[in-house]
C-alpha cells in the first residue's frame, strides 16, 4: 500500500516515527507486538498522542491493540485502505490479535476517534479483494434479514462492476452494523450474532494456513453454517438453496484449497465464543431468521462439517 501511495504519503512515509508493517497474519501476533512498542518508545511516543493506522483490518488490529494498551491508552484514527474494513470492521471498536497458531484469541473494544472512508483507494483492490469486503457485506445483510440479504443477492454484479453502487452498499452495511453496537457495544448479547460465518470462517483460515481471504472465509463459513444446519434439522433446503448461488459466487476459485476437517475443527474447538461445554454458533432457522445455538460437538455435528467439507472440495 505505500508503495502505491508513494507520492500521496510521502512526507508521512518520510517521517522517522511511521512504522512500515506488511499485512500479514503472523504480524498481527502478540509475538510481535513488542517490535512495535519498541519503536514507538524509540521515536518519543507520549500521553497525548495519536496513533494514525492506514491500511485494513491486519493494520486496524495492530493499532486498535496498540493503542489501548500503550502508555493505558492512546486515541487513534484510521483511513481504512480496503472494501473489508471500509463496509465492516471500521466501526465497532474490536481488535483482536492472534497467539501463536490461534487466530483473534486477544483483543480489546477500542473505537477510533476518527474513521476516514475514501473510496477511490478501492481502485487498487483486486476482485479477489473485493470479494473478500463483499463477503461481510452479504454477512450483515443476512443479519437483517432475508429480505436484506435478496437485495443484496439481486445487486451482487453489480456491486463487483459499478463503484456507485458499491459505495451505497457500504453506506447501508456499515447502517446496518451500527444498529447492532448501539444495542450491544461490548458485545455481550445482540450483537453476537455478526458472528455468522465466523466461527466456520476462522477455522477455515486456520486449517489452511491463511490461504484463503478473510471475507472469502467467512463466506464459505456462511455456506458451512446453512449446510450444517441442515443436517442437522434446523432449517430448510429453501434457505440453504436460496442463499447458496450468491454465496458460491462470492467464493468462487477458493475451491481448490484444501481445508483438511481434522484442523477445521480443532479450530472450531478453540473458538473464543465457546461455553465450556459447547460451541457457541450463529445458525439459521426455518424461516431464515439466524439465532445462538449452543451447539455440542458430537458426533453428528463433526459428520456434518466433514460432509460439507467433501461436497465444497468435489464441487
Amino acid at each position: 500500500m505505500a508503495e502505491l501511495y508513494e507520492d500521496a504519503l510521502g512526507e508521512v512515509l518520510a517521517r522517522p516515527s511511521t512504522l512500515l508493517v506488511d499485512a500479514t497474519e503472523a504480524n498481527k501476533a502478540l509475538e510481535r507486538l513488542p517490535d512495535y512498542v519498541d519503536h514507538l518508545v524509540a521515536h518519543g511516543v507520549r500521553t497525548g498522542h495519536v496513533l494514525v493506522a492506514v491500511g485494513g483490518g491486519i493494520l486496524q488490529d495492530i493499532v486498535c491493540f496498540l493503542a489501548a494498551t500503550l502508555l493505558r491508552g492512546l486515541d487513534w484514527h484510521f483511513l481504512p485502505t480496503t472494501l473489508l474494513a471500509q463496509a465492516d470492521s471500521c466501526i465497532g471498536s474490536k481488535s483482536s490479535i492472534n497467539v501463536r497458531a490461534t487466530k483473534n484469541v486477544v483483543g480489546t473494544f477500542t473505537p477510533p476517534k476518527r474513521v476516514v472512508i475514501d473510496v477511490t483507494l478501492l481502485e487498487t483492490l483486486s476482485e479477489a479483494e473485493i470479494r473478500s469486503g463483499v463477503g461481510e457485506m452479504l454477512k450483515v445483510h443476512a443479519i437483517a434479514g432475508p429480505d436484506r440479504f435478496e437485495q443484496i443477492a439481486a445487486d451482487y454484479e453489480r456491486l463487483l462492476a459499478d463503484r456507485a453502487v458499491l459505495e451505497a452498499y457500504i453506506v447501508r452495511s456499515l447502517e446496518l452494523k451500527r444498529v447492532l453496537i448501539e444495542k450491544d457495544e461490548f458485545d455481550q448479547g445482540p450483537r453476537r450474532i455478526m458472528n455468522y460465518g465466523h466461527s466456520f470462517g476462522h477455522a477455515i483460515e486456520s486449517a489452511t494456513g491463511f490461504a484463503v481471504p478473510h471475507g472469502i472465509a467467512i463466506t464459505i463459513g456462511m455456506d458451512m453454517a446453512n449446510h450444517v444446519a441442515l443436517a442437522l434439522d434446523l432449517t430448510s433446503e429453501e434457505h440453504v438453496a436460496r442463499m447458496q448461488p450468491v454465496l458460491a459466487r462470492n467464493y468462487a476459485g477458493f475451491r481448490e484449497i484444501p481445508i483438511p476437517p481434522a484442523a477445521l475443527l480443532a479450530a472450531i474447538a478453540k473458538d473464543k465464543k465457546n461455553t465450556v461445554r459447547a460451541l457457541r454458533l450463529v445458525l439459521p432457522a426455518r424461516d431464515g431468521r439466524l439465532s445462538l445455538v449452543d451447539q455440542v460437538a458430537d458426533k453428528s455435528f463433526r459428520r456434518a462439517c466433514e460432509k460439507y467439507l467433501e461436497g465444497f472440495a468435489a464441487a
